[in-house]
């Protein structure tokens, strides 16, 4: 290969280059176009070796966009995405018969020339004088890979892409000049092995791996003398000579191939021969491409990675950036998915719900103490059909959700207890909690401001009550958080004002679903914010890491398409809490699965904990529980337009009179986690000792119910309890409240009872 003289002068086959560029490239046909002289150059004012030498020599080849996969934390595949499906190769990986084949019918001279082949220009103007037309071309393999680096460069863009491949004689002669550069940088095998990866083939295959897999299941080393000269007669029109399409276009094109391989001694006639006789046998492996190809029912999962990574400044400083790492492809991106844990995710959700049922259902799992996210799923499938979606129910707006998230119902009064006993209250706080009453007023917001409640439409106050006539107070915290009491946490939420909430649930990560803050009102003590399965499950995870909180990660590791390992997002581990704070909420979320709401989620073989949640018109419910090692949240409610009431409702092959968060959501809960910890270490929880004062009127502490009364229709509280119906929402039903103190003797504070007050 010739290279600069000492003395700074040219080879010879630059000088021809540059001799071409302005007699031939200039005058008369290159590549089959016949072109005018005049003016066709646009440096034609110069039209000398001059006017060629200021085209910049320096062709910037930009990497060969390839496909990323996306691994399980176990190195097991998840999904291959990309966005031209290319699988870069060294030549040694590439059938002889494939390299001959090229060559061969691209450009038979490939090894003999320089970057352009003057023989073949010569060739192709007099061919196409004497048929009067564009009937062949001359560029040679060189100069078609920059061709083809300049179209890779343009990516999606239309307009660039027009421009790269323009018949004009200006892009030629830059074409020209970098094949020069190419030629001399590369050498003939490696502009071989660049060319055979940037080709396209058809059928989104880019690149001589991914056609063999496309077309023939087998990768590019294996190709036999038929198939090599098949995909080498694609090249030249991938739609025309298309196999898949038209057989017997392809063969003939292919046959072509053969016989000229045959004709410049690559192969002998006999081999040709019987490689013409066999037919285009081909076993086409479909495009698989995206989220919606991922196993294990994690195409959900594999959107929330690919949003991780868009959203996140690590991968790059703004979003066009980072998609440009992303669209790039190459990547290998093990993630935080556990095999087992999404199975057991899946295999509950199958159990409960149906796929065409008229609600959803999502279930979402993480770590404690790593924000790992472990598993989601949920019944409506990834995809674009019946009863499918691509709306990741478990996750927030941004990240793919839903545009608002779901009411959580009664599964927020955690947080309330969390922020009320940082502040120093104590576990064994009682209230009044009258059955029903309204929202007392005035409760203090962050910015000092008061919250009031006005009269609404109805020209009434606004209350809260509680699910059944027979809850009646006074009530301690522990028996408050198991019957799920209403009335308990609004008169707490007021005792400490809405700041302490909202700052907890600041450092818990809990943020309204469509990103923007909580509303500020006494009706959140009852779950009236919008939030998502993975929000709730990692709020959750706190309590279970003992007060410290970690933000969810799905990102393990990456490594590009040469190895190198990318930075990823590590989780941000803060105490929320106290250590107190948080095993004091674990004592009392045991009870919750011991003997309250969410007995039927309760685990028999380890710790657990949790809360349920349904909210009013049973829309939305929920069951939030955890063990020391796994945090997990399931979300059951309509995930379209339409809101469902769930009642006299069939579900999963099953009828429900009513659906609370503790007869469906906490069940899946149950099969979920036992199946995502089976065979694993059963950690405990610390515990705090939490007396239950004993109350007048009461039995121990724990107001007796009475199972004869009916309960209330469609009223927000506690779920699953003894006549009455199952609730656990905003509590913004209206009415006229009882401005009395029913418990004389008990001082309670101005405003508890009656929320008359005006400031």
């Amino acid at each position: 290969m010739g290279k600069k003289r000492s003395g700074g002068g040219l080879t010879g086959s630059q000088q021809a280059a540059k001799f071409l560029g302005v007699s031939v490239l200039s005058g008369v046909v290159l590549a089959g176009m016949a072109i005018p002289a005049a003016g066709a150059l646009g440096l034609a004012a110069k039209g000398t070796v001059e006017g060629f030498d200021e085209i910049p020599a320096n062709l910037k080849t930009p990497p060969l966009s390839q496909r990323t996969t996306i691994l399980d934390s176990e190195g097991g595949l998840i999904a291959t995405v990309y966005s031209r499906d290319r699988q870069v190769v060294p030549l040694t990986a590439v059938s002889p018969y494939m390299q001959k084949a090229i060559v061969a019918i691209e450009d038979s001279r490939f090894y003999e020339h320089g970057a352009v082949d003057l023989k073949g220009i010569l060739r192709a103007v007099n061919r196409n004088a004497q048929e009067g037309g564009a009937a062949q071309g001359a560029s040679t393999l060189t100069q078609q890979y920059v061709k083809n680096v300049f179209v890779e460069e343009a990516g999606d863009d239309e307009t660039k892409v027009r421009e790269a491949q323009e018949k004009s004689l200006g892009r030629k002669i830059r074409e020209l000049k970098y094949a020069i550069q190419v030629e001399e940088e590369l050498g003939k095998k490696k502009i071989l092995e660049n060319y055979l990866n940037i080709t396209y083939f058809g059928q989104q295959a880019y690149g001589i791996e991914s056609a063999a897999q496309r077309y023939f299941s087998k990768p590019a080393k294996d190709l036999a003398l038929e198939e090599a000269a098949l995909l080498a007669g694609v090249v030249q029109s991938p739609s025309r000579y298309d196999p898949v399409n038209d057989a017997q276009e392809a063969m003939k094109r292919r046959n072509v191939v053969l016989q000229r391989m045959a004709d410049i001694k690559d192969v002998s006639q006999a081999e040709a021969d019987a490689a013409k006789a066999k037919p285009v046998t081909l076993k086409v492996t479909r495009p698989k491409n995206g989220c919606i190809t991922a196993v294990k029912g994690a195409g959900f999962f594999c959107d929330y990675v690919r949003n991780s990574f868009l959203t996140d400044a690590v991968f790059g400083k703004t979003r066009e950036e980072r998609a440009k790492v992303w669209n790039q492809g190459g990547l290998t991106v093990r993630t935080t998915l556990d095999p087992q844990s999404q199975d057991a995710a899946n295999e509950s959700i199958k159990d409960h719900v149906n796929q065409d049922d008229s609600i959803a259902t999502a279930v979402t799992m993480v770590q404690p103490g790593t924000g790992r996210v472990l598993a989601m799923g949920q019944s409506k499938p990834y995809g674009f059909g019946k009863n499918e979606t691509q709306i990741n129910y478990s996750v927030d707006k941004r990240m793919g959700g839903s545009n608002f998230g779901f009411q959580v119902g009664s599964t927020f009064k955690p947080f309330i207890a969390a922020a009320a006993i940082e502040r120093g209250m104590p576990a064994t706080k009682v209230y009044p909690a009258p059955n029903k009453m309204d929202y007392p007023s005035p409760v203090q917001k962050c910015d000092g401001s008061n919250w009031l409640n006005l009269p609404v439409s109805n020209g009434k106050l606004q209350t809260a009550e509680n699910e059944t006539e027979d809850e009646v107070g006074p009530y301690a915290l522990r028996t408050a958080m198991e019957k799920s009491i209403n009335t308990y946490f609004v008169q707490m939420i007021s005792e400490i004002g809405l700041c302490p909430v909202m700052e907890m649930t600041q450092k818990l990560g809990v943020i309204s679903a469509n990103g923007e803050k909580l509303v500020e009102a006494p009706s959140i003590a009852l779950g009236s914010a919008e939030l998502s399965p993975l929000t709730m499950a990692n709020a959750y995870a706190t309590f279970a890491n003992r007060g410290v909180h970690c933000t969810p990660v799905a990102i393990e590791s990456i490594t590009d398409a040469h190895g190198k390992a990318l930075a990823v997002p590590k989780p941000k581990c803060e105490r929320a809490m106290s250590a107190e704070t948080a095993d004091t909420i674990n004592t009392l979320l045991r009870g919750v699965v011991d003997s309250g709401t969410g007995e039927r989620a309760g685990l028999t073989d380890r710790d657990s904990a949790g809360k349920t949640g349904t909210t009013d018109s049973r829309y939305n419910a929920w069951f939030v529980g955890y063990t020391p090692n796994i945090s997990g949240a399931v979300w059951v409610g309509s995930g379209g337009a339409k809101k469902i009431t769930m009642e006299n409702i069939e579900i999963g092959d099953r009828y429900y009179d009513k659906v609370f968060g503790g007869g469906l959501p906490g069940p899946i809960w149950k099969d979920a986690v036992t199946g995502a910890l089976a065979g694993r270490e059963s950690p405990t929880f610390t515990t705090v000792s939490i007396p239950e004062p004993v109350l007048p009127g009461s039995n121990g502490g724990r107001p007796a119910t009475n199972p004869s009364k009916p309960g209330k229709p469609n009223k927000p509280g506690g779920d699953d309890k003894p006549g009455g119906r199952p609730g656990g929402g905003d509590g913004g039903a209206t009415g006229g409240g009882n401005p009395e103190n029913p418990f004389p003797g008990i001082s309670l504070p101005p405003g508890v009872i009656g929320g008359r007050d005006s400031q």
